[in-house]
């Protein structure tokens, strides 16, 4: 053998083929769980049953899901409900998960492993137990909500939340931020614990300590984590269902009120009470539903994400 095909095979690395036996279990599921149904659900939103046969319309079922004003009227209701239901876990779960982690993180803090706990325990929890729980504490009749304000004298401030058209979809994204507010605050303090000392200690030699430290020093260096809960609060948020379909059925009352794209899916794809299902615009609505957390994603890793500042230890 001479000496340069001596160094060619020395230079050769070795196929490691062990690395693909390692991600095919998981490759497997997700594609059966994940990739074909996805394929599967836009195949279908092109589809018609016609005489109970599949015939391919293209795009048919959705100038019918814009263009019928029957369909278009629940879709945009649905989309600006989850739309608000987004904004009021944007506003009100992250910052205050935010808060809730930089107070945990405090070292003077005394039993802050009991409060992470606490705060975090409802998130594991049954949407079925949560929604089922919180409309019988607001209940007008048997609930403990009125007669806990009437012992603080705010009795006059009750009103049957969940009942009326113009609180109930905040009363419920209010709910789903007291059930999942855990989530961004151990994310975030997981963060805040990542920062080394010596940035904390040669911030405090120069004077910055309390909320100036955070807001100066702390908060910068958790923005890409504050990033990847956003987004990952957009996702659940688009996607979720079980929230207002424990609490308010199906027609998610009142008069669709807290309608959201999940909850208008179901009744589309299932039927409900005497609506008929209809596989291939139930298929149409979620494949929308995919096309909107789609954008939002790419909209955050290629406009977002690349502006904000990493810093390496």
């Amino acid at each position: 053998m001479s000496q340069q095909s001596l160094e060619h095979s020395q230079d050769r690395r070795p196929t490691r083929w062990h690395i693909a036996v390692f991600l095919a279990p998981a490759l497997l599921v997700y594609t059966a769980v994940m990739i074909l149904p996805l394929f599967g659900t836009l195949q279908l939103s092109l589809f018609r049953s016609i005489d109970n046969s599949q015939v391919f319309t293209g795009f048919d079922n959705f100038r019918t899901l814009f263009g019928d004003p029957r369909w278009s009227a629940s879709f945009w209701n649905a989309l600006g409900n989850n739309t608000w239901f987004f904004i009021i876990h944007m506003l009100v779960q992250n910052p205050i998960g935010v808060m809730l982690a930089a107070l945990l993180s405090s070292p003077q803090l005394r039993f802050s492993a009991f409060y992470r706990t606490a705060i975090f325990i409802p998130t594991i929890l049954s949407f079925v137990i949560v929604g089922f729980a919180w409309k019988l504490i607001l209940s007008p009749l048997w609930g403990v909500a009125p007669n806990l304000l009437d012992l603080v004298g705010l009795k006059s401030l009750f009103v049957p939340w969940l009942g009326k058209e113009e609180y109930a979809l905040t009363t419920l994204s209010l709910i789903s931020v007291w059930q999942f507010v855990g989530i961004p605050m151990m994310l975030i303090y997981a963060a805040m614990l990542s920062i080394p000392e010596e940035v904390i200690e040669a911030a405090e030699c120069d004077g910055v300590t309390g909320f100036s430290q955070f807001w100066k020093i702390k908060l910068p260096l958790i923005l890409p984590s504050i990033g990847i809960i956003s987004i990952l609060t957009f996702v659940g948020n688009f996607n979720a269902f079980d929230l207002i379909y424990s609490a308010q059925g199906a027609l998610a009352g009142p008069n669709y009120s807290t309608d959201i794209l999940g909850t208008f899916l179901y009744r589309t794809f299932f039927g409900f009470q005497l609506q008929t299902g209809d596989p291939n615009m139930g298929a149409t609505i979620a494949s929308m539903m995919f096309f909107i957390i789609l954008a939002g994603v790419c909209l955050y890793l290629f406009l977002i994400q690349t502006r904000l500042r990493r810093y390496q230890f």
